[in-house]
């Protein structure tokens, strides 16, 4: 049987898939920390797949679809399942119906983006991508579960809107970049970009991983902003436009 060049990117996402199956293991054994730490290990293994895909140049559909099918697994049912388990059972069905909230919108959002997608490079995401998502909630279990009594508090209360507010982000129009593509062009043509993935690298190695979450909520409000703002600027052309007809027809009629 002849292997060809599409087996490694292939390869890494079995890793991340497999890492979404050990996780939703973990958490059934009420390891809550060792499932956090799996779905942050699938997320690696989903960054290298798509570069060693680039490397080997040997991008395709299937590795699309394959990768699609890996992050349901490992971005939607694992953190899906490790909140629900962790603490949102206490709200019995309507802690189910949270919670799934993760898996059923991370799968609209990745058949939305498989059938808008043209070519393999990204511009940009529309909407939250769902690895993203999976590691603000990795990130908040990291940050505010204690060992003994699991959330309480505000941490406790919060998380069922942040699970809401995630889930409503990824099937939103609203755009995120990507992660910058190690070359130099990438750099002329996003620099800020680039600068700003920096910053975040440096601030996570300063605090040793101690503000990944904050992080994360960082980059889901920078592009809530922006898509606020464009939205008030494409509001204001409007009414500055409909003023300007307006002011014009008076202006006719008085001629």
């Amino acid at each position: 049987m002849k292997i060809t060049r599409a087996v490694v990117p292939s390869l890494f996402t079995v890793l991340n898939m497999f890492c979404g199956f050990l996780s939703i293991v973990q958490s059934s054994e009420g390891h809550f920390d060792f499932a956090a730490w799996f779905i942050l290990l699938g997320g690696v293994f989903d960054s290298l797949d798509g570069m060693m895909a680039r490397i080997t140049k040997s991008t395709s559909e299937f590795g699309v679809e394959f990768d699609s099918l890996s992050d349901v697994v490992s971005f939607g049912a694992a953190p899906a399942f490790m909140v629900y388990k962790l603490n949102l059972f206490h709200l019995e069905g309507f802690g189910v119906l949270i919670s799934s909230l993760l898996l059923l919108m991370g799968g609209i959002r990745l058949a939305r983006f498989n059938v808008q997608l043209v070519g393999f490079d990204k511009e940009y995401f529309n909407g939250l991508p769902i690895p993203a998502s999976a590691i603000t909630i990795v990130a908040f279990v990291l940050s505010f579960r204690n060992e003994t009594v699991g959330l309480t508090g505000y941490p406790e209360m919060i998380l069922p809107y942040l699970v809401t507010a995630l889930a409503l982000l990824m099937v939103s129009k609203v755009k995120y970049d990507p992660l910058p593509k190690p070359h130099m062009k990438e750099v002329k043509k996003h620099p800020w970009r680039v600068i700003t993935f920096c910053a975040f690298a440096l601030i996570l190695i300063f605090t040793k991983g101690q503000a990944l979450f904050y992080l994360c909520l960082a980059y889901i409000l920078i592009g809530l902003v922006r898509y606020l703002w464009k939205f008030a600027s494409k509001l204001t052309g409007s009414l500055n436009e409909k003023s300007s007809e307006e002011t014009e027809e008076v202006t006719s009629y008085d001629v």
